[in-house]
């Protein structure tokens, strides 16, 4: 999507700003060592001046200073990532002037002055001043600036493609447009802010797991401090004289070694690669929270029209009810269809046209009020005055019209509902003309499954989802559409508030919802789901609404989404089995390395049998341990950033993979490499 190279120079001034104590603060386990780091400083500090200088000790201070850095380079690099890409966006913001709408005249200002409520117009070649939506007109919008597609995008007034980004470029026609974000608070500047990090909140398993690893740390703390005495009293007992690698910068290193300062000077990196992994997908995450739940979710709607589907449904046929023709019922459904702004409406009116030569003029003739379509009686019409009283035509779906109906004791002839059938079996959707409060016939609408969405439905199945359709079709054009799409389960004749009680339900029974959705019917869904998917083709109140935005308005990206949250959920876990079981492992290497010499006869001592690693001295043992600490971190960084691979496996089998994989090669990793540095130690006589 973006250019991610990132410059050493600032890659490494990042990493020495973290050095920061404030900065050092926010991760427990990584401070302890940033306190021993310095510990160990004043020590060799004070050897000097004594004119008592060690080498020893000065190499555990370094190897503890870079301990400290290749964490916080770690850190750097998954930031940095994310910086390159915000810098990119900014250099796509230039200074920016709009033709401002004030009492019927265009007024030229800055865009900064523009307010919520405002109007402005923008035409062929200008670049959109701010976040609004389109009140008039149709044009083509270019937005590869924020998803890096070249092909432009229709934005139009009405229905749920009518939100437009600050920033992006009208290439054909005019349109009017509703500013609603302030200056600095639109999409452009939030994605800059979350791709940044600015904004990254630790999530609930982060927390705990800094909980986890905290508490650990406390605990052999508590553990060391205690070894000196401990070791004090049974050198002096056995007859023996404390050697000198009990020192406070040896003691330090244990401590470093025996905390999880791998997985814990990864952790952020892990969080943050997870966001940056999801913006290489062209999705954008409010926050931290949602990229996890992702990867826990078993429960996924989908909105049918605009998500499962293309989205445009077009009128295709007039059929007529017994006693009328084909051209009554598309001029009764012409006038039902003039205030109409959805696409659908608009599509009739076109067919009308083309079918009939219908033209406005016959409205100059005609003493007639207008009703708007609305989402909540999904109907529109027309009534018209005449000497003998109105004439209503209403134009909507099956059970709205049905409903209409009812209310005058009038039905939908059975013959009309039959043809109402045929075309929902084919997954058509039908919508009912009623003047004088009768059925006179009906309208079919077609729309097209997108292509590819079955097998990706599939997957998701694989995965452990179920998928649920959500529309406010009838239920034959549901079913036909969830068939045609290989959904699990659907919900007709749908309302806003329907999605949403459904969610609640799914989540009271203790599952993970994510939902996706463009409209801003859809608004109060996204809101409720844990996981809130907006297509950034919908309505800005949708945008809104969801903790993410798919910038390519691709609903089947779920896939990428739940994949990214679970990668990060296994490489989290992978890390942590990792760190901790190289703790274990150091334990071993290190602690009868550093009491071979107690109880010591004749050159030998009773507990050489426990240096299991015949490591060349207690000094070695100690750097060895300390040098592979800090190593392992800088080996580790490609797999926090990159992330263990997922594959669609059970919660079972991916913890026995990762024993098999990350804790034995936990365990046994320490003991090869801290055995191959202890021989290059002795080799080379550093100490």
């Amino acid at each position: 999507m973006f250019s991610t190279s990132i410059p050493v120079i600032a890659l490494t001034w990042a990493t020495l700003q973290k050095l920061n104590p404030r900065e050092q603060m926010q991760n427990p386990v990584m401070f302890l060592v940033y306190l021993g780091t310095i510990v160990t400083a004043v020590v060799c500090v004070i050897d000097i001046v004594r004119d008592e200088f060690s080498a020893f000790h000065l190499q555990i201070c370094l190897w503890l200073l870079f301990t400290l850095l290749f964490a916080n380079f770690a850190e750097a690099i998954a930031e940095g990532r994310g910086k390159a890409r915000a810098d990119h966006l900014r250099k796509s913001r230039v200074a920016t002037t709009a033709r401002k709408l004030e009492s019927g005249t265009e007024k030229i200002v800055a865009a900064y002055l523009l307010r919520p409520g405002d109007i402005v117009i923008c035409e062929r070649g200008d670049t959109i001043p701010a976040d609004g939506e389109v009140t008039q007109g149709i044009a083509s919008v270019d937005e590869s600036a924020i998803t890096g597609e070249s092909a432009p995008v229709i934005r139009e007034s009405g229905g749920d493609r009518n939100a437009v980004t600050g920033g992006t470029r009208v290439i054909s026609d005019r349109i009017v447009i509703k500013i609603t974000a302030e200056e600095g608070f639109g999409f452009l500047d939030r994605m800059i802010q979350l791709i940044e990090g600015a904004r990254r909140q630790r999530t609930p398993n982060e927390i705990a797991l800094r909980i986890l690893l905290s508490t650990l740390s406390v605990i052999f703390l508590v553990a060391v401090v205690a070894l000196y005495p401990m070791a004090e009293y049974s050198y002096r007992e056995s007859g023996g004289i404390l050697p000198q690698t009990f020192s406070l910068p040896v003691l330090v290193a244990l401590l470093v070694c025996l905390i999880p300062t791998t997985i814990a000077g990864l952790l952020s990196a892990i969080g943050i690669s997870g966001m940056e992994q999801l913006i290489k997908s062209n999705v954008i995450a409010m926050s931290g929270k949602a990229v996890e739940a992702a990867g826990d979710i078993d429960i996924l709607l989908l909105d049918k029209t605009g998500t499962i589907t293309l989205g445009n449904r077009m009128a295709s046929e007039f059929v007529p009810a017994p006693g009328f023709t084909r051209a009554e019922v598309a001029d009764l459904a012409h006038l039902a269809s003039l205030r109409d702004e959805t696409p659908e409406g608009r599509s009739i009116v076109v067919l009308a046209k083309k079918a009939f030569s219908l033209r406005a003029r016959h409205l100059q003739e005609l003493n007639i009020s207008f009703i708007p379509f609305s989402a909540a009686t999904r109907m529109s019409g027309a009534d018209i005055k005449a000497a003998n009283g109105i004439r209503e035509i209403r134009k909507g779906s099956t059970e709205a019209i049905r409903n209409y109906l009812a209310r005058y004791g009038q039905a939908i002839p059975p013959d009309l509902e039959m043809a109402a059938e045929d075309i929902s079996r084919k997954g058509s959707t039908p919508l009912y003309i009623a003047a004088d409060r009768k059925a006179v016939g009906l309208i079919e609408l077609k729309d097209i499954v997108k292509g590819g969405i079955r097998e990706r439905i599939g997957h998701l199945r694989l995965m452990g989802i179920r998928t649920i359709m959500i529309t406010g079709d009838n239920a034959l054009t549901a079913a036909a559409i969830a068939a045609e799409a290989g959904v699990d389960d659907f919900v007709s004749e749908a309302r806003p508030e329907t999605k949403l009680q459904l969610i609640r339900d799914w989540q009271s029974r203790g599952h993970l919802v994510a939902m996706i959705g463009d409209g801003t019917n859809d608004a109060p869904a996204l809101a409720q789901a844990d996981v809130g998917v907006a297509m950034n083709s919908g309505t800005q109140v949708a945008r809104e609404a969801g903790n993410m935005i798919d910038l390519d308005s691709n609903p089947t990206k779920l896939i990428e989404i739940v994949e990214n949250g679970k990668r990060i959920l296994m490489t989290r876990g992978a890390l942590t089995t990792f760190s901790i079981a190289n703790d274990i492992a150091k334990y071993f290497a290190i602690l009868p390395a550093l009491f071979t010499g107690l109880y010591a006869s004749e050159g030998s001592s009773a507990l050489d049998v426990l240096n299991i690693m015949s490591l060349s001295s207690p000094a070695t043992a100690v750097l060895s341990a300390t040098i592979f600490n800090a190593l392992i971190i800088v080996a580790l960084i490609p797999l926090a950033l990159r992330g263990v691979t997922y594959r669609p496996l059970g919660a079972g089998k991916v913890l026995l993979r990762n024993l098999l994989i990350f804790g034995l090669g936990g365990v046994l990793t320490p003991f090869a490499g801290i055995k191959l540095i202890d021989m290059l130690l002795s080799l080379l006589e550093v100490i």
